[in-house]
Parts: structure tokens; C-alpha cells; sequence
């Protein structure tokens, strides 16, 4: 059986026009069972107690407080949204293999095995580098370098290509 998940594909969400064997129909039923998965493990994730790292660029204090107290959210992530952060992090493991092949020396991981990481305001604010190079081909660049990875779709990319960082990613330009 192939199962294609793309947007593309004609497998739509809830379609039950289709004959019971039709590809599509499989389809839309292998997602269902997948929604339910996604959105299952993402219930059972414990809050934080803080706010990472990546808030600090959020310009809406209102914002920060609610996150940090739990206010009653008006709506949760859907599925659609949980795969797209999963998708994330298995290209940003990709994305160290291929650096690590080009000859980078790439570090995630301190001496104990946890990320780089830091902690402030008494640990209401705590922060993780996804990485450091520390050496690598000469491409004009000093080492060590920070690394930060983000997974974007086309138009997201396009913005940030023709806008800037600061301009088209504030919240991870502070």
C-alpha cells in the first residue's frame, strides 16, 4: 500500500464519499488514527514551568504572562500543527547528520548527554542552543559559531530571505 501524506494528494481530512477500499479512503482513515496519536501524546505532555527561550522575542507581555500561569487556552495545537513540529525536529537531526558529513564538528550535546542550555530569572526563563560548531571547511566563517536551526515552509523561507530576520522572524531575532 502507498500512503502519500501530502497536501497534495487528494487524501482529504474526513472525505467519506469514497468507496470503502479506495486509496484515498485509507488514507483519510491511517490520518485519523494518527490525529488521534498526535493529538493523545501531546495531551499527556506535563506544561513547563517557564517560558523557553525563544519567547523572549515575543513582543505581547499579556501573552507571556498567560503562558507562564496556564491561562485557559481559547484553542490547543491541532494535529496538523503537531506534525509540522515533529517534522521540524527530524530535519533538524538530518540536518546535523548532513553537517557532520560535510566535515563540520558540530556539537548538540554537553559532556552529561543533555543539550547546551541555560537558565535565568530564577528559572522562569530556560533556553536550549541546538548547536555549536566548533570547526569545519573554510567558508569564511571564525569558529566556534553558534547554530540554530529552523525548518520553514516556502513562503516562510521567501519572507525571511527577502525581509531579514529581524523583520520577518522578530521573535527569533531577539
Amino acid at each position: 500500500m502507498l500512503l502519500d501524506l501530502n497536501r497534495g494528494s487528494g487524501a482529504i481530512y474526513g472525505r467519506g464519499d469514497a468507496p470503502p477500499g479506495d486509496a484515498a479512503a485509507i488514507t483519510a482513515r491511517i490520518n485519523a488514527h494518527l490525529d488521534t496519536a498526535l493529538l493523545a501524546r501531546h495531551r499527556r505532555q506535563r506544561p513547563r514551568d517557564y517560558l523557553g527561550g525563544s519567547r523572549v522575542g515575543e513582543p505581547c507581555a499579556r501573552k507571556l504572562v498567560y503562558e507562564i500561569t496556564h491561562a485557559p487556552k481559547d484553542r490547543d495545537f491541532d494535529a496538523g500543527i503537531l506534525r509540522v513540529f515533529d517534522a521540524g525536529h527530524q530535519f533538524e537531526a538530518l540536518s546535523i547528520r548532513w553537517l557532520r558529513l560535510a566535515g563540520f564538528d558540530l556539537r548538540d550535546r554537553g559532556a552529561d548527554g543533555e543539550q547546551f542550555g541555560f537558565v535565568a530569572a530564577g528559572g522562569r526563563l530556560r533556553g536550549h542552543a541546538d548547536g555549536v560548531i566548533v570547526g569545519g571547511p573554510e567558508i569564511g566563517l571564525r569558529w566556534p559559531a553558534l547554530w540554530e536551526h529552523k525548518a520553514l515552509g516556502q513562503k516562510s523561507w521567501t519572507d525571511l530571505v527577502k525581509r531579514g530576520l529581524r523583520l520577518s522572524r522578530p521573535i527569533y531575532f531577539a
